[in-house]
């Protein structure tokens, strides 16, 4: 049996149907929609595996426009938008029974030496091996899983652990700012090809981001208040890194107004280098009183 590291390999292994159309399967999942990490984690190989191995994504911009259906193959279709002296630029289109749900537009660079260097450090935070996995810290508080959340647990290809204790009532919202940090790393090793590693950080950035929405307004964990969906997803990669391999995402929500929520989030490594920054916006309808639902968040 295949741990979930090796499951996310082979989920981002697209078949290639026609010269720029692959597919990509879409595990039959209990959640209502398809992660959207998925898609975007699916449609940014799809654009890689057209372009040279030695230009590196540096930047993805991408917008969630359908629900995916779980268990129906996607199909993305990659726009060769140009091939320049140093940057590429891939548009893709991902389609499900004929319907587009989402549209990436990645750009691709050639390293080159640069004058200018500098970066935020990060805010000091605890060392992941000091802190608990975050199934761990909810068996703790329950007493044991939910059968949904121990499925959940099982099919997880990260390690996540909160650097802030869950807060579990509304007492423990008082006065909490919109932010949240975890750690992560994938629960086994995804082997060496770098665009592996981009499309799982990829595939992660968007499981934890819309925590620092929800802080100030609802516990993350147990009845969930709102209907959540990612409207859109940017990303900027600034240095190589191993999506195996700790990293910090550190994440802050600005403002949420209107139904909408917007969240930014940085992303180090262990030594605090920054090699990622992630800017996502999310739409929040809250349930009905006799509607709330059991979060699912991280996906």
């Amino acid at each position: 049996m295949t741990n979930p590291a090796e499951r996310l390999v082979d989920l981002l292994d697209l078949e290639q149907i026609e010269v720029n159309i692959f597919r990509g399967a879409s595990p039959q999942e209990s959640l209502q929609r398809v992660f959207g990490g998925q898609v975007a984690g699916q449609a940014l190989v799809a654009a890689g595996r057209t372009t040279e191995s030695d230009r590196p994504v540096h930047s993805l911009h991408s917008y969630f426009l359908r629900p995916g259906i779980p268990g129906v193959p996607i199909v993305y279709q990659v726009e060769r938008v140009r091939d320049g002296r140093s940057f590429t630029t891939r548009r893709v289109t991902a389609v499900q029974q004929g319907k587009t749900i989402f549209n990436l537009t990645a750009s691709f660079h050639h390293p080159e030496e640069g004058s200018i260097e500098h970066q935020l450090r990060p805010r000091h935070f605890p060392h992941p091996d000091t802190l608990p996995k975050v199934v761990d810290e909810i068996r703790e508080h329950l007493g044991t899983l939910p059968e949904a959340l121990e499925r959940m647990a099982r099919r997880q290809p990260f390690d996540i652990r909160y650097v802030d204790r869950l807060r579990w009532t509304p007492e423990d919202l008082k006065g909490a700012d919109p932010r949240s940090a975890v750690w992560m790393r994938a629960v086994g090793p995804l082997g060496d090809d770098p665009l592996v590693h981009t499309c799982a950080l990829t595939y992660a950035s968007d499981m934890t981001l819309l925590d620092a929405v929800r802080i100030p307004v609802e516990p993350l964990w147990g009845m969930r208040g709102f209907d959540m969906a990612s409207l859109d997803h940017a990303m900027w990669f600034h240095r190589p890194f191993r999506a195996d391999e700790w990293f910090l995402y550190d994440q802050e929500s600005p403002i949420a107004h209107g139904g909408r929520g917007l969240a930014r989030g940085r992303i180090y490594d262990l030594d605090g280098r920054l090699l990622v920054s992630v800017v996502q916006e999310g739409l929040f309808r809250p349930y009905g009183a006799k509607a709330s639902k059991p979060a699912v968040s991280p996906q």
